[in-house]
């Protein structure tokens, strides 16, 4: 796949870089381009993220920045089994611990929301520093409500980062997971309160909680450019019939 002239594979991560110096030094060249275009595209185009991915998946393989590069694309296009295939021999290769509420949330990708409730009591939970031990609560919490138990998944976000005033990277997304879930339980004025409190938090936009928050309290929006769409469209289709509108006497 074509890489931009800008891309000089300089842009990776130290830690990233000193994994590719394993390579010959060409070949470390090309995987490197070959990430930066992953995370450049992840978010915008998974899918030319994804090829980039299996581009670096060839090369080299038995990198471990490689093989959770290629986790995050397949798992970014709903590609369960691989992405949890990638991660799992990126942990072996690094013995961490940190992929590993993700690896649970392709579990339940794959439709299996039990197994990734068993995840949540492991014991690589408590290796998870405190963001990671939020996204294996969001999990969790999901794998409840994929299971029926909307009233349990309440329950599992309940927890001292929830009731925290202090603002992290996963405050408004822990948040709205809870509103959410208040909603689902039928719990309304609480949820409004919290689809709120995520939005005080979310100042990157993560999250629709604005949305969420306008749909609570009932207020529609109008598409102005789609009003002025179907005025023109009312105008060609009188003016083809012979009706224009009627002129002043």
């Amino acid at each position: 796949m074509p890489i931009p002239e800008d891309v000089t594979g300089d842009e990776i991560d130290k830690a990233v870089r000193q994994e590719l110096q394993s390579l010959p030094k060409t070949l470390a060249e090309d995987v490197a381009k070959n990430l930066v275009m992953v995370a450049r595209l992840l978010d915008e185009d998974p899918e030319k993220a994804y090829g980039y991915s299996r581009v670096a998946l060839r090369l080299a393989s038995r990198v471990a920045a490689v093989r959770e590069a290629g986790g995050f694309a397949a798992y970014a296009v709903g590609k369960y089994a691989e992405a949890l295939k990638e991660f799992r021999a990126a942990r072996r290769m690094t013995g961490s611990a940190e992929l590993w509420p993700v690896m649970a949330d392709c579990e339940r990708g794959l439709g299996r929301p039990e197994k990734a409730l068993a995840m949540a009591g492991e014991p690589e939970v408590q290796r998870l520093d405190r963001a990671g031990q939020v996204e294996m609560r969001l999990v969790a919490a999901g794998a409840r409500r994929d299971m029926g138990q909307a009233e349990a998944a309440v329950v599992t976000l309940q927890s001292p980062e929830l009731a925290s005033n202090a603002v992290h990277p996963w405050t408004a997304r822990l948040r709205y997971a809870y509103a959410d879930a208040l909603l689902e339980v039928g719990r309304d004025g609480e949820a409004r309160d919290w689809f709120a409190k995520a939005l005080e938090a979310d100042q990157a936009g993560t999250t629709d909680a604005s949305d969420r928050l306008a749909e609570l309290d009932g207020v529609q929006f109008t598409d102005a450019m789609a009003e002025d769409e179907a005025d023109e469209d009312d105008a060609a289709e009188e003016s083809e019939s012979g009706k224009g509108p009627e002129k002043a006497e």
